[in-house]
């Protein structure tokens, strides 16, 4: 898998794109895209976050998800991506309803900046803890990320069988031959 590494001001630099994205999402600001040297107020100088790599963001309330986006594939800088998924966070998650203003400040933001997905044939290539799962079969499709499964002190099975759930396929479809499994790495920061 490639290397992911980001120092830790464009760490922060990431996570101020994010809540700027959030807030302006929040208070209905129609602005959709940085441009290439700017992101929501912040310059763009480094090489790091002008790299094409997918991410995710996820927003907290009180310990609590209130919105989690993003995209595997690049489309674009690292930066703009963050962006973006911080934006979908905000107002598109169709699990939550939209953050409003009021709620922004209470909000905190985790990023997971992703390697590329490698599909694997064999379960015990899965490192739980280091990987996320990504999961597909026809046109049903869930991913979580790396950390949910260690944070909920998931084994590799029970790993497998809730990235199952969440694609809303039977907690067994992983056995399945007709099931692609995908895994990939993250790597997690955020305001907390």
């Amino acid at each position: 898998m490639v290397e992911i590494s980001l120092t830790e001001e464009e760490k922060v630099k990431l996570l101020r794109i994010a809540r700027e994205s959030v807030k302006n999402a929040a208070s209905g600001s129609k602005k959709e895209k940085a441009d290439s040297k700017e992101a929501s107020g912040t310059k763009i100088t480094e090489e790091n976050l002008k790299m094409e790599a997918g991410a995710f963001v996820s927003l907290h309330k009180k310990g609590k998800l209130r919105g989690c986006i993003g995209r595997f594939e690049a489309e674009g800088p690292l930066f703009e991506t963050v962006e973006r998924m911080a934006r979908a966070a905000s107002i598109s998650d169709f699990r939550f309803s939209k953050v409003t203003p009021d709620e922004v400040e209470d909000l905190d933001i985790e990023i997971s900046v992703l390697s590329p997905l490698k599909r694997i044939r064999d379960v015990s290539e899965i490192e739980v803890g280091r990987h996320g799962l990504y999961i597909i079969r026809g046109l049903s499709r869930g991913t979580l990320l790396p950390q949910v499964a260690s944070e909920r002190g998931w084994d590799r099975d029970t790993f497998l069988e809730q990235t199952c759930i969440k694609a809303g396929l039977d907690r067994d479809a992983w056995e399945d031959k007709k099931t692609e499994i995908y895994t990939y790495e993250a790597l997690v920061f955020g305001e907390e």
